[in-house]
């Protein structure tokens, strides 16, 4: 198993809440609401956690849960969790190391780290940092040749998969950069994202026949797409609706999970990410068929608050969080579990970006 934990060091933070707290002053207001902002109205940012709130536990009892395995196994790799570090384009903004410390961060806790191209110090600094799976996020900028270049350099520092981002041909009015004319370190020079315009299912297929490496689509939010996937050859669908920051009004991500799910049948690995703060989280996603699942914002609170060790700090608790739920689900290891433990239900808290933390929620709320 790659990377079980050995930290011990961490006293300063014993839940998920401090870590927000922390990051909150720590952080500038601009890239505070980068971080925990949506697109337009929000609605799909909060759609995200009310799907998962619509979910509630279905518990046996009387079962020898002595012994948990909260590992996961992807691409092939097996891991301490199956939690992905979602791909954050300005981790520069929340520290001054950027990707290299998320990476430090997943080898640590055993988790992988899913690095965008659009953080610095750049693909091969990452890579350098420590000898690690990992997996290069890419938005499309250039042609086929500038995209070849990217990947096989990927492919040259040692990445175990290539991601592409197929929610952003257009970038989603995100009104709490907007009106403060702010726009992180990543967004500063011009790009062309004319590219990722006519970025389409055959430049998929050209892809996937020329590079012998895992492709992964991170956006995914219909049955239909994820059969055109796998009918493309890629090997892992990432559902996503990019946190909420991109279409508006779209559904919750847990709720488009069992719809993917279902339409690929288990021919590829099925990831996803949009709203995951908890451990319970997580379980419920793997109940529904998830390989894997992603973290952004409580990643980026965790790195905002204490930089490297944050992040894996924030991961020890994610495992805790995990183990305990599924001991109290009353089985061993994700592979026991099935839709039979979840049961529709009404979400208790109006749903946001924080209101998984309700130690802090109404202090979220009364100081903006």
């Amino acid at each position: 198993m790659i990377g079980v934990s050995t930290i011990t060091d961490f006293q300063n933070y014993e839940t998920l809440h401090e870590f927000a707290r922390v990051a909150k002053q720590n952080l500038s207001i601009e890239t505070w609401d980068y971080l925990m902002g949506g697109a337009e109205t929000e609605t799909t940012l909060r759609r995200n956690r009310m799907a998962l709130d619509m979910l509630g536990f279905r518990p046996r009892v009387l079962r020898d849960v002595e012994n948990i395995d909260c590992g996961g196994i992807l691409l092939g790799h097996k891991f301490n969790l199956p939690v992905i570090l979602a791909p954050i384009g300005a981790l520069q903004d929340f520290d001054s190391d950027g990707g290299v410390a998320p990476t430090l961060a997943a080898a640590e806790a055993g988790v992988i780290h899913m690095v965008s191209s659009r953080t610095e110090p750049g693909l091969e600094a990452v890579a350098n940092a420590i000898n690690y799976p990992k997996l290069f996020q890419l938005y499309v900028r250039g042609d086929a040749s500038w995209v070849d270049g990217h990947i096989s350099r990927a492919i040259d520092s040692g990445y175990v998969g290539i991601a592409f981002t197929v929610d952003l041909d257009y970038y989603g009015r995100r009104e709490r950069d907007t009106t403060k004319r702010y726009r992180t370190t990543s967004r500063r020079t011009p790009q062309a994202i004319e590219w990722q315009y006519r970025f389409s299912w055959s430049d998929v297929e050209r892809i996937r026949k020329k590079f012998d490496i895992p492709i992964i689509l991170k956006g995914v939010a219909t049955a239909e797409d994820s059969i055109l996937a796998v009918e493309s050859g890629i090997d892992s669908i990432y559902v996503s609706n990019h946190g909420g920051r991109q279409l508006d009004h779209g559904r919750g991500s847990v709720e488009v999970l069992s719809e993917v799910v279902e339409a690929v049948g288990g021919r590829v690995e099925v990831y996803v990410d949009g709203g995951f703060m908890r451990g319970t989280d997580i379980v419920k996603a793997m109940a529904l068929g998830a390989d894997a699942v992603g973290i952004g914002r409580l990643q980026g609170l965790a790195l905002g608050a204490a930089g490297s060790i944050g992040v894996a700090r924030m991961l020890q608790l994610l495992e805790d969080e995990i183990r305990i739920c599924l001991g109290l689900l009353g089985v061993t290891k994700f592979a026991e579990l099935d839709k039979s433990y979840l049961h529709a239900v009404q979400p208790v808290e109006p749903p946001s970006q924080l209101s998984a933390l309700p130690l802090l929620f109404e202090e979220y709320l009364y100081d903006r």
